[in-house]
């Protein structure tokens, strides 16, 4: 095959059979490969029937649950590879620290704002244990926390006597502001809220609340697992002191990566209380009596701690470079509209379904809750596993809920086949 000359995209796509893991793809262009057409406004599912080639996944479990994990195309999984070999062939080490510059040009941040996690719950942490707080003052969280967000507010409250106060979501997000102006008071000293829950997807009008929180002397501390990837980001813009997300949900990158962003004009204020090699400038000595400290980084990387993995932020890098070669815009409005085309047909279900994700979000969101009425969450989760589709018990905060959450490798065959299921469980109950 000729090369491309449209440069950076001949590195990161490639076609192959996705019942053949064992397969040798050849690389392909957007553009110019019969594999891959061109996008076309007149005929977009073949574009996207063509992208799900880039993924290795099997037809059977169909994958509805991206919202727990976003399988990686194979660009991101041959970068990761090719470090790997490349890490153990000539003992390298190091070099991890260059992604943060790429996350942060994805996400409208300065490289020194960005700290590298493996996780959005160790970025949580990060700011849950250095945000200033002292015993008595309040921090807002929601009804429909995460256990990464939720667990370590609770911890510190257990071990320094801060209040929480928590509200429930509204169906739209000038309710839901409204709701959290009320419940704000002298005491309140931090927010602490989901981007998107990952309960429902419903999308927080977090510049708002940024907004709101910096007016008042607020801290908002932002746990963006499900916004990565998802929808555009601009930190600049959110105006948010904290940020913690992740590589391996909607971005599709490798597992175990994640960052935090702390604003620049905030982290003189956020106490490092784990730190290692890397949160130091180098001058510790413990040669002398007393030891030696040395200064410590003014920057975001005061929250670095430690070896890296290397090969999963090459790979997360890939990932960034995927997006951008297929289209950011592309991606989000794909997701969107599977994510619209889902809740649409769980509506046709009729008056046996409860939707639980307000339709304002389902302009940009890939993720809907729902339950079927008077049944068990559990239940029919098992009952579509057994049929063949994944999808997940939303068990947070005793919802018993069901979530499916839909990327650019789903179908809207796919969504269908689904709803015949739930349909089928919900004839069988009768």
């Amino acid at each position: 095959m000729p090369e491309s000359k449209k440069g950076d995209r001949r590195q990161f796509l490639k076609t192959g059979s996705a019942l053949i893991a064992a397969a040798t793809l050849p690389k392909v262009n957007l553009s110019a490969s019969p594999l891959l057409p061109a996008f076309s406004e007149s005929n977009p599912e073949s574009f996207w029937k063509s992208m799900r080639l880039q993924f290795p996944l099997q037809a059977k479990p169909v994958f509805l649950n991206n919202g727990t994990m976003g399988p990686s195309p194979y660009p991101v999984i041959e970068a990761v590879k090719k470090s790997m070999d490349d890490v153990d062939q000539h003992a390298a080490y190091g070099g991890w620290e260059s992604c943060a510059a790429k996350i942060a040009q994805f996400i409208g941040a300065d490289e020194q704002e960005i700290a590298l996690t493996h996780n959005v719950t160790e970025g949580i942490n990060i700011a849950c244990w250095g945000v200033p707080l002292k015993k008595g003052d309040e921090v807002i969280l929601c009804s429909h926390e995460h256990a990464g967000n939720a667990i370590p507010w609770l911890q510190r409250r257990k071990l320094d006597g801060i209040v929480i106060q928590v509200i429930d979501p509204a169906p739209t997000a000038d309710e839901f502001l409204e709701k959290l102006k009320k419940r704000i008071s002298p005491k309140t000293k931090a927010i602490a809220f989901p981007h998107i829950p990952c309960t429902t997807g419903q999308i927080f009008p977090m510049k708002e609340i940024c907004t709101l929180a910096r007016e008042k002397g607020i801290f908002s501390l932002v746990d963006g697992a499900h916004g990565m990837g998802m929808i555009p980001l601009n930190l600049h813009e959110m105006g948010c002191d904290t940020y913690a997300s992740c590589g391996h949900k909607w971005l599709l990158g490798p597992k175990g990566t994640g960052f935090i962003y702390v604003r620049k004009e905030f982290q003189a204020q956020m106490k490092a209380t784990f730190v290692g090699a890397g949160s130091d400038k180098g001058e510790w000595n413990m040669a002398v009596n007393p030891p030696i400290q040395g200064a410590m980084q003014t920057s975001a990387h005061l929250f670095y701690s430690g070896t890296q993995n290397l090969s999963l932020y090459r790979g997360l890098e890939a990932a960034i470079d995927f997006f951008n070669t297929v289209g950011p815009d592309r991606i989000y409005a794909r997701i969107a509209e599977l994510g619209h085309y889902a809740q649409e047909q769980l509506l046709r279900l009729g008056s046996g379904i409860e939707l639980l994700t307000p339709r304002e979000s389902q302009s940009k969101a890939g993720v809907n809750g729902f339950r079927l009425i008077g049944t068990d969450a559990q239940k029919v989760y098992n009952y579509c596993a057994d049929k063949g589709f994944k999808i997940r018990v939303v068990h947070e905060n005793k919802l018993n809920s069901l979530r499916v959450s839909t990327h650019i490798y789903n179908s809207k065959e796919e969504v269908d086949g689904l709803i015949g299921v739930l349909k089928e469980y919900r004839e069988k109950k009768e």
